[in-house]
């Protein structure tokens, strides 16, 4: 039994004038709370250096180690293989370079040389007395 026969339903509908009154109170907040000032940065100020660069360089001995294990001093092959005589031949590198004391050992060794090959020079470097001791490297190698 349907007792609103002569009425006509209505549909509800939603207030937005509460919900707005509430959007416009919290937005006030946030604009009075909020702070506009700038975060503060460290202000620092870098010391300057007035020296002028090392134009000279250490005196370096390059040895390289190839795929073959085949030893070379500065572009010269030579034919040691235990670390006493490849100690040898670092010091009379060192003594035709005119710095026998204190050069620097750069190691371009072949990325498939032996690893006893790179020990090999490593030892022959600390039986010279030469504790400057540096590997060369490429950079950007693809696989």
């Amino acid at each position: 039994m349907d007792f609103r026969k002569g009425r006509m339903r209505e549909d509800p509908e939603i207030n937005l004038i509460p919900f707005i009154d509430v959007l416009m109170v919290i937005l006030i907040f946030l604009m009075i709370t909020t702070t506009y000032s700038r975060f503060t940065e460290l202000q620092i100020v870098l010391p300057t250096a007035d020296a002028e660069k090392s134009v000279q360089r250490p005196f370096e001995i390059n040895v390289g180690v190839d795929a073959q294990n085949r030893y070379a001093i500065n572009n010269a092959r030579i034919s040691y293989q235990d670390p006493a005589g490849l100690a040898q031949e670092l010091k009379k590198a060192a003594a035709e370079g005119g710095n026998p004391e204190d050069p620097v050992i750069i190691i371009n060794a072949d990325a498939t040389a032996a690893h006893q090959t790179v020990i090999n020079v490593l030892e022959a470097a600390r039986i010279a007395g030469f504790p400057k001791v540096t590997f060369a490297a490429q950079t950007g190698g693809k696989k």
